[in-house]
């Protein structure tokens, strides 16, 4: 009969419960100490509340490359899976939360390139370090340029110009690209009468200055000034005055005669007026 051993347990003993153990299931990590090719990342991007997935493993592979390596989106794309629209939405992101940055700088040979900056600790380091580093200056924003010089009328007559108010007002109604301020109006309205001045029909002249518009048209005003002086046509050719009908008299009775001729008034015939006027002659 075998010996009992006493040191030997009487049932399997169950794993010590500590903090790498949990009882109730979940994680357990199997760690290994990195000694070489690794790189440290805060938990505040890989647990990053409002970064999507994508964004946090494309930080992490940014913040794992050597310095200059391209991270441009045509070579992210590339190198993984995900399309360009999805990585440029990553840096995008990575972007508005600081852990990327893009500076431009000018090389000795005068180009401008783009840097792109990696940050492993957004609001710390950097540009961050300099809080009373100055500023640069805000570009102003450049006035918008003076509308194009537009054709005059040789005779502006304020039924015209009014005309040709009313016609600009009205190409709203053809395309709403085409509404107009009371200043670009004043300033076309000359335009558009020298056109109606050179009788061009309203509808020919709405044709020409709307014809194949471009998509989005930002400056309707200086297209229509451009298209009112560059297909301005020539005037009307000068026609000569029709001379009057000629004028036929009405039948008159001669004096001496008795015929009839053709007079304006009362008289004698062309031959009695010879007559006359031979016998006067002789006279003298």
């Amino acid at each position: 009969m075998d010996i009992e051993n006493p040191s030997a347990p009487s049932r399997a003993q169950s794993r010590d419960t500590g903090k790498n153990h949990p009882s109730a299931g979940g994680l357990v990590h199997d760690h290994t100490r990195h000694t070489t090719r690794f790189t440290v990342i805060g938990n505040h991007l890989t647990q990053h509340p409002e970064l999507s997935l994508l964004a946090i493993g494309l930080a992490c592979h940014i913040q794992s490359l050597r310095m200059g390596a391209r991270v441009d989106i045509k070579t992210l794309a590339a190198r993984f899976p995900e399309s360009r629209d999805r990585i440029a939405a990553a840096l995008r992101e990575l972007e508005a939360h600081g852990y990327l940055r893009r500076e431009r700088e000018r090389t000795g040979g005068g180009r401008i390139v783009t840097r792109t900056v990696s940050c492993n600790q957004p609001g710390r380091g950097g540009e961050q370090d300099a809080p009373h580093a100055p500023k640069p200056a805000r570009r102003k924003k450049a006035p918008p340029k003076p509308l194009p010089p537009v054709p005059r009328p040789a005779y502006p007559a304020p039924a015209l110009i009014q005309q040709a108010t009313d016609f600009l007002v009205a190409l709203r109604t053809h395309d709403r690209s085409l509404l107009l301020s009371e200043q670009d109006v004043a300033h076309l309205a000359p335009g558009v009468a020298a056109w109606l001045e050179r009788d061009v029909l309203p509808t020919t002249v709405r044709e020409a200055l709307t014809r194949d518009l471009p998509s989005p048209l930002c400056r309707p005003a200086a297209l229509l000034a451009h298209r009112l002086t560059a297909q301005l046509p020539p005037p009307p050719p000068v026609r000569p005055p029709t001379p009057p009908p000629p004028v036929r008299h009405p039948l008159q009775n001669c004096d001496a005669c008795d015929r009839a001729f053709r007079a304006p008034g009362p008289g004698h015939c062309g031959e009695c007026r010879s007559d006359l006027q031979g016998v006067h002659l002789a006279w003298r």
